[in-house]
C-alpha cells in the first residue's frame, strides 16, 4: 500500500499505522496473535468448523494479514471493499461445540458476531501489535499505550464489535487479559495445538529464506506469556532466552542505521511467498500441517 494514502481509517499521524508499518511488527504479530488466540475453544472451533482454513492453513492466513494490511494502510474505499468481504464470510461462521472444551460445555453457541468472540479476536491482535512494537523497535509511553489501544478499538468497530464490550482504557485492558490468560481459562483443542506449533515452526517458506524463519520463529515463541508456552509443550531453555534477548536487541539497534525504505512498508511480498509455498506443497501432494482426523 502507499505510504501517501491519507484517506483511509488510520491515515499518516496514526499510531497504529506507525506501529502496523514498521516490517518486523507485520512479519511476527500476525503469528503470535493466532498462537494465543487459539487457546479459546470457542472462536477456534467456531470458525475451523464454519470454513475451509484448515485445508490450506497458510494461505488463509497471508490473505487475511494482506486484508488486514490494506485497511491499515488503504483507502477507505479499499478497507471497505475487504470489510464488506469480511462480513460475507463471518456469516457463515455460527453454531455450537459438538463436545466439551475446557470451560466450555458441549452446547456452547459461537457466532462471529458475538461481541465478546469479536473483543477476544480484536484483542489477541491489539496486544501482540504492541508487544512486538515494544520487543523490536522501542517502549511506548503510557499516552502513546491509551492512543494505540483506541485505534484498535477504532478497527474492531469497523468488522462490527460494539465500543461498548471493549475496556476502556490500556490500563483496563491489561486486567481484562490478563485475568482472561490465567492458566484455568486456556484449552487447547487437539486440532488447535497442532495448528499453533505449525505458525509457530513450520510456517512454509523457499529453502533460502528458512534461516531468517527460524529468527522469527525465536522472537514470537520469546514475547508468548510463559503459560501459553507451557500450554503447548513449547521448550524454552535458558539458552532460548540469551539467543532470543540477542536477536531482538540486535534488531532494536539496527533501526538507526537500515533504510526506512527497508524497514518501513507493507508485508504483501513475504505474504504472497508464503502463500505460494504452500500452493506448491499442496499441489504436489504434501501438506503443510498434520491434522487430526
Amino acid at each position: 500500500m502507499s505510504e501517501a494514502t491519507t484517506d483511509g481509517y488510520f491515515p499518516p499521524g496514526s499510531l497504529l499505522r506507525h506501529v502496523q508499518e514498521q516490517r518486523q511488527v507485520g512479519q511476527t504479530y500476525g503469528q503470535r496473535a493466532l498462537i494465543i488466540g487459539a487457546t479459546h475453544p470457542v472462536p477456534y472451533v467456531g470458525t475451523s468448523d464454519s470454513t475451509r482454513a484448515k485445508e490450506k492453513p497458510f494461505q488463509r492466513l497471508s490473505s487475511t494479514a494482506a486484508a488486514f494490511e490494506t485497511i491499515f494502510f488503504g483507502s477507505r474505499k479499499q478497507a471497505d471493499r475487504v470489510l464488506h468481504g469480511v462480513h460475507s464470510m463471518h456469516t457463515r461462521v455460527s453454531g455450537e461445540l459438538a463436545r466439551d472444551e475446557g470451560n466450555y460445555p458441549k452446547g456452547t453457541p459461537y457466532d462471529a458476531f458475538d461481541p465478546e468472540l469479536m473483543l477476544w479476536t480484536m484483542a489477541m491482535l491489539a496486544d501482540s501489535s504492541r508487544v512486538c512494537f515494544e520487543t523490536l523497535v522501542r517502549p511506548l509511553d503510557a499516552d502513546e499505550r491509551e492512543e494505540l489501544w483506541a485505534e484498535w478499538v477504532r478497527f474492531g468497530e469497523l468488522f462490527g464489535m460494539p465500543r461498548s464490550v471493549a475496556p476502556s482504557s490500556a490500563r483496563e485492558f491489561d486486567e481484562w487479559l490478563a485475568a482472561r490468560l490465567e492458566p484455568s481459562q486456556l484449552h487447547l483443542t487437539e486440532e488447535a495445538r497442532v495448528v499453533g506449533l505449525a505458525i509457530a515452526e513450520d510456517m512454509p517458506v523457499p529453502r533460502h529464506m528458512r534461516v531468517g524463519i527460524v529468527g522469527t520463529n525465536l522472537v514470537v515463541r520469546g514475547t508468548l506469556p510463559a503459560q501459553v508456552r507451557e500450554l503447548y509443550a513449547m521448550s524454552w531453555t535458558p539458552a532460548h532466552e540469551a539467543a532470543f534477548r540477542a536477536v531482538t536487541a540486535g534488531v532494536r539497534a539496527t533501526r538507526h542505521v537500515v533504510p526506512r525504505r527497508v524497514r518501513v512498508g507493507d508485508n504483501s511480498v513475504l505474504f504472497g511467498i508464503v502463500a505460494a509455498t504452500e500452493r506448491d506443497i499442496l499441489a504436489k501432494g504434501g501438506h503443510t500441517m498434520d491434522l487430526p482426523s
